[in-house]
């Protein structure tokens, strides 16, 4: 069966963007003609064999025969449609996943974000952590697909050999693209490109009228608290949506791009002073006990900021560390962040 692309568009020479490829349909020639009651018996048999091994998984409304091709970080993997049993090993594409209203069997155990699966499906079965794949688990339940994201993608080889498994990682230097076209993507994977359409439209109206609040209102710093350790971050990194889509400056421009932030001091803070100050509190964002990143901040070199002292504070949610990209950690840090600058005195 041959597969026909529908585009091979590129934005980052790192991460390939998902792209899809549909496959048209052979269509059954009949004939037409009298059948014999044992035919009929014969097609009935199957039939019920059809119906009942189909109830067996979490079923995505229906598995298509049709074939579709996902261009992932990875290189192109070819799969059918709606594949079910369904794994999945990351939080962003299970928020998206979610919302898309698309049944997963599969997925890590004691995560701690409630907007991860659908609330019309049945609930998925643990297959180990985040990090780590339960192999047994995954062999037991035969999946037709694995994706994963950052954090599970050096098991990248371990898991294709089960099943075809789609990395599709996000861009951070480029998170507004990447996190688009992966939306588009899944709603064309499960055949909901019209409710992923929709979805996006969401997200883009909420830009825009956060943006229309954030206009010349100042610069900005996002900075992660981490127990007593404090890193900032600048406009190619997670967060950087702060900076690149809603258009406020950056209260510091020279801010290293590093995976887990440019470590800060207190003293950093207070020369940057910036208007705003948009924080993350790792440990809350994990579970951990301890200083919360407000206690942490309550200094007296942070208070002289602009920031403190007008109480521009902007505390982000955890999705936006454990789920960034996703719809609702988009919908939820976007409403956080117009309401803050609504506000502002």
């Amino acid at each position: 069966m041959s597969t026909t692309p529908l585009s091979h568009r590129r934005t980052n020479p790192i991460f390939k963007r998902p792209l899809l490829m549909m496959t048209a349909l052979i269509a059954a020639i009949s004939v037409t003609g009298c059948s014999s009651p044992e035919s009929e018996s014969a097609d009935a048999t199957a039939t019920n064999q059809t119906a009942n091994e189909s109830a067996n998984v979490a079923n995505n409304d229906a598995v298509s025969a049709e074939k579709i091709t996902v261009n992932t970080v990875k290189g192109d993997v070819e799969l059918a449609m709606s594949p079910s049993p369904l794994v999945v090993y990351d939080m962003t594409l299970m928020q998206d996943l979610a919302a898309l209203d698309v049944a997963v069997d599969g997925m890590p155990g004691s995560l701690l974000l409630d907007n991860l699966h659908s609330k019309t499906q049945p609930e998925p079965k643990a297959v180990g952590t985040v990090f780590e794949p339960d192999l047994e688990a995954l062999n037991a339940m035969q999946p037709q697909a694995i994706l994963v994201g950052s954090r599970m993608a050096e098991k990248y080889n371990e898991l294709s050999n089960i099943a075809p498994t789609l990395d599709m990682s996000i861009d951070t230097a480029n998170i507004y693209e990447s996190s688009k076209q992966r939306l588009h993507d899944l709603g064309a994977l499960f055949g909901k490109s019209d409710q992923a359409a929709r979805l996006q439209q969401d997200i883009d109206t909420l830009i825009d009228e956060t943006k229309g609040v954030t206009k010349d209102k100042g610069t900005g710093l996002v900075v992660m608290v981490n127990g007593n350790k404090m890193s900032a971050y600048g406009d190619k990194s997670r967060y950087g949506f702060i900076h690149t889509v809603l258009d406020v400056p950056m209260a510091d421009k020279q801010i290293a791009d590093a995976p887990h932030g440019q470590p800060v001091s207190f003293e950093y803070i207070q020369k940057a002073n910036p208007d705003w100050l948009f924080v993350i509190d790792r440990s809350a964002a994990i579970g951990e006990d301890g200083i919360g990143a407000k206690a942490v901040l309550d200094n007296p070199l942070v208070a002289q900021t602009n920031a403190w002292s007008k109480q521009q504070v902007v505390y982000l949610s955890p999705d936006s560390y454990l789920a960034f990209g996703g719809y609702y950690q988009w919908m939820q840090d976007l409403t956080t962040i117009k309401d803050a600058f609504a506000n502002a005195k």
